[in-house]
């Protein structure tokens, strides 16, 4: 009995180690090798370039972390309980593991180091430029909005020849004018927090990318942005599973 009693424990353990792990992936092409997506829930990703894993925004809500790979880089877009999580950040952290947020970020994210609005630095090759990220019409009961401008971080990310924009919580903003060879862009849908199927589809046509995720989409219909931008050719929108 005794036995068998571990043989289910084992079988159990597996089972979870294999349902927590089972996130959609994608693999994207670029100049210097693969770079593979992890998409695992709200805002929470995972990208792996060049034997390099970089955390976005990891949440303990959407994953257990103490079963997904150590971070060599995390970045966190803003302080919301839904974007930074200390025990998740102490679960993937390592010696060596750098860590970019924005200023507010920084009492909770231990140790790292703040880029703020405009900024850009270097690690290991792949270029970060933090952007805004802010509401302009979702506002709180007492007139204050969301995400003020100023505060939140967007990122662009280069990896070899291809960009990555990571929205942060945002609206559509002007600034994204002036976001140029964007190939994948994740912009957030969830109200009254961020955008609209509307205000994404208005935000597609100001700096153009290739490929559209949406994500932090809540309780959105998705399949009505699908509809807004389906004579827009030069914009594939991929729908995945974000638990």
């Amino acid at each position: 009995m005794r036995n068998l009693f571990t043989l289910i424990v084992i079988l159990f353990s597996v089972y979870n180690l294999k349902a927590q792990n089972n996130f959609q992936t994608d693999i994207i092409k670029t100049s210097a090798g693969d770079l593979k997506i992890t998409f695992i829930g709200h805002a929470s990703l995972i990208f792996e370039f060049k034997n390099m894993i970089i955390h976005i925004d990891p949440v303990s809500k959407y994953a257990d972390y103490s079963k997904l790979p150590k971070a060599d880089l995390i970045l966190i877009t803003h302080e919301h309980y839904d974007h930074l999580d200390s025990k998740a950040i102490e679960l993937i952290k390592k010696d060596g593991t750098k860590l970019f947020c924005n200023e507010v970020s920084l009492p909770t994210a231990a140790g790292g180091s703040v880029l703020k609005n405009g900024e850009t630095v270097s690690y290991k090759g792949i270029k970060i430029s933090a952007v805004p990220a802010y509401n302009i019409v979702n506002k709180r009961e007492n007139g204050e909005a969301f995400h003020p401008k100023g505060i939140g971080n967007g990122y662009v990310l280069t990896f070899a020849n291809v960009k990555i924009y990571i929205a942060g919580d945002t609206e559509n903003i002007s600034e994204m004018k002036n976001l140029k060879g964007i190939d994948f862009a994740f912009l957030p849908m969830n109200l009254p927090y961020t955008m609209t199927p509307a205000m994404i589809a208005d935000a597609v046509k100001l700096f153009n990318p290739k490929i559209l995720y949406p994500y932090h989409t809540g309780n959105t219909d998705v399949n009505e942005l699908v509809k807004l931008l389906k004579n827009k050719k030069d914009c594939e929108v991929r729908i995945r599973k974000m638990n």
